[in-house]
C-alpha cells in the first residue's frame, strides 16, 4: 500500500517536471524567434461595460418596404440574468440606432419601440439613389437596470430594383392600427391580400407606411382602445380597379366633404379586420405625371455649406464706448416723466380744492335747509340718549314671589352656572296659592 503511493506520487512529479521543462523550451524557442510574450488577460472582471458582435447584412430592395426587428432575447443573453429567483420581469432594454459616423438614422429609416419590454423596429422604404452604397448602421442595446450596453453593426445592402418605381400607387389610411402593429408581417400579410382581391394585379409590393402622428395627427385619448391610425403605401403594376376609383365619383365627393362616410361596394372585404377611411385614400398614376416636373425639382446638392473663406474675428484694436451718457439719459427722461406727473397730481389734489363755502353757493337754500334741519334732529337725539336713565334687565333684579313673601337673590354668572339653569325657577311647594278665577264668555254656544 505504502509503496503504490510513492510510485503514484513519483510519477506524478514526473509529469510536472516534463511540462515545465516543455514550457521552458518553448518560451526560449519564442525569445530566439523575437516574439513577445503577451500579457496575462485580467480574470477578476465582475461587469461587461460593452459588447460587441459581428456585423449583420441584409438585402432590401428599392422601392420596397424594409424592416428589421430589434429583438429583445437576441440582446438577453449579453446581460447577466435578473437577480430575484421566480420573477418573470425582464429586464428593460432601450436601443439607439444611428448611421455610422453620424448622430442620427437616414432619412429613409424610421425608428420605433413603445416600451422599454418590447422590441425595437427598423423600418423604411429606400430609393434607387441609395442602391449600391452599403449603409451601415450601428444599433446599441441599453440595460436599464444594470446600465451595461452590448452593440453591434446592421449593414443594409440596398439592391437594385428595375421595376422601381411601380407605376400605379395607393395610399390607404387604416384608423384601427399603430405602425407597430401594422409592420408584424401577418398583419402586413393578411392586408395585401385583401388589396390583391380588390385589385387583382401580378405584382403588389407595400412601398411605404407612416403614422399618422407624422402627418399632424393627434395623439388619441387613452380610451376605448384608440389608435393612433396608420398610412399605407402600396404599388402594383396593374390599373386602378373600379372599386378603388368609386371614391373619385361625385356623390362620395359630396358625402366626403360632409364627412360621411362614402359608399365602397368593396369595403366589405376589410371591414373585418382593417378600418379604412375611404375619404383619405391616394391614387396616383406615375405615367401620367409629366416627366418635367421631375427635372425642375430643385437640386438638393451635398448639405455641405459653400466656401465662404475663414473667419475674421474683430481686432484688439476697438475703441471702448462710453455708456456713462445712455444710462443718464435711460435713468433721466423716466424720472423726469415721473416727476412732471407727481407735481400735476399734487396741484390738483391740493391747490384745485373747492372748498364748504363754494360748495354751499353752488348749493340751493332749501336743499341746505333741509340738510341743516337733519344735522340738528341727529345731534339733539344724540344728546337726549345719553341723558336717559337706562333700567336694569329683569334678569338682574331679585324675584319676588307674592304668596309667600320670598325674596329670591338674582342668578349671577359668577357664582352659578348658567348653562344648566332654566331661564325661570319652577315654584314649589305652594300649599296656599291661589287660583285666579278666570271670566268665562257667554252664549248658549258655550259648555
Amino acid at each position: 500500500m505504502f509503496a503504490s503511493a510513492i510510485s503514484i506520487w513519483m510519477a506524478i512529479v514526473y509529469i510536472v517536471h516534463a511540462n515545465d521543462v516543455q514550457h521552458t523550451n518553448l518560451h526560449e524557442r519564442n525569445a530566439s524567434m523575437g516574439l513577445k510574450q503577451r500579457p496575462p488577460l485580467f480574470r477578476d472582471v465582475v461587469t461587461i461595460l460593452s459588447r460587441s458582435h459581428a456585423d449583420r447584412n441584409v438585402y432590401p430592395s428599392a422601392g420596397v418596404l424594409f424592416v428589421h426587428v430589434l429583438e429583445r432575447e437576441y440582446f438577453k443573453g449579453e446581460f447577466p440574468p435578473y437577480p430575484k429567483s421566480g420573477d418573470a420581469t425582464s429586464d428593460p432594454i432601450t436601443f439607439n440606432t444611428n448611421l455610422m459616423g453620424y448622430p442620427d438614422r437616414p432619412g429613409w429609416l424610421r425608428y420605433i419601440q413603445r416600451t422599454t419590454h418590447s422590441d425595437g423596429v427598423l423600418y423604411g422604404s429606400p430609393t434607387g439613389q441609395h442602391a449600391g452604397k452599403p449603409t451601415i448602421i450601428e444599433i446599441t442595446a441599453y440595460n436599464r437596470r444594470s446600465f451595461e450596453t452590448a452593440r453591434h453593426n446592421l449593414v443594409i445592402n440596398i439592391m437594385g430594383n428595375e421595376e422601381y418605381p411601380l407605376p400605379y400607387q395607393a395610399e390607404f389610411y387604416i384608423k384601427n392600427m399603430n405602425v407597430e402593429e401594422m409592420l408584424a408581417s401577418e398583419v402586413l400579410g393578411d392586408f395585401l391580400g385583401a388589396v390583391k382581391n380588390v385589385w387583382q394585379p401580378e405584382r403588389l409590393n407595400a412601398i411605404n407606411i407612416t403614422s399618422a402622428l407624422d402627418r399632424g395627427g393627434r395623439v388619441p385619448l387613452p380610451i376605448n382602445n384608440l389608435k393612433e391610425g396608420v398610412y399605407v403605401m402600396v404599388g402594383a403594376d396593374a390599373p386602378f380597379s373600379s372599386c378603388l376609383r368609386e371614391v373619385e365619383g361625385p356623390h362620395n365627393q359630396l358625402r366626403c366633404s360632409q364627412e360621411m362616410e362614402p359608399a365602397i361596394s368593396c369595403d366589405k372585404k376589410f371591414r373585418a379586420q382593417f378600418d379604412i377611411d375611404w375619404c383619405k385614400i391616394s391614387l396616383v398614376d406615375i405615367n401620367k405625371l409629366g416627366t418635367s416636373n421631375s427635372h425642375t425639382r430643385p437640386d438638393p446638392g451635398t448639405g455641405i455649406l459653400a466656401e465662404i473663406g475663414e473667419y475674421n474675428p474683430p481686432s484688439e484694436s476697438l475703441k471702448s464706448r462710453d455708456y456713462y451718457a445712455d444710462f443718464l439719459v435711460t435713468l433721466a427722461v423716466p424720472a423726469a416723466v415721473a416727476m412732471v406727473l407727481f407735481v400735476i397730481l399734487g396741484y390738483t389734489m391740493c391747490c384745485r380744492r373747492e372748498g364748504v363755502d363754494k360748495r354751499n353757493m353752488q348749493t340751493p337754500d332749501i336743499q341746505l335747509v333741509h340738510h341743516s334741519s337733519i344735522q340738528k334732529s341727529s345731534k339733539e337725539l344724540r344728546n337726549m340718549s345719553k341723558n336717559r336713565e337706562i333700567s336694569w334687565p329683569l334678569s338682574t333684579l331679585p324675584v319676588f314671589n307674592p304668596v309667600s313673601g320670598e325674596v329670591v337673590p338674582p342668578i349671577h354668572p359668577d357664582n352659578y352656572e348658567t348653562t344648566s339653569m332654566p331661564l325661570m325657577q319652577a315654584q314649589t311647594n305652594l300649599q296656599n296659592q291661589i287660583t285666579i278665577p278666570q271670566q268665562r264668555p257667554s252664549g248658549k254656544w258655550y259648555s
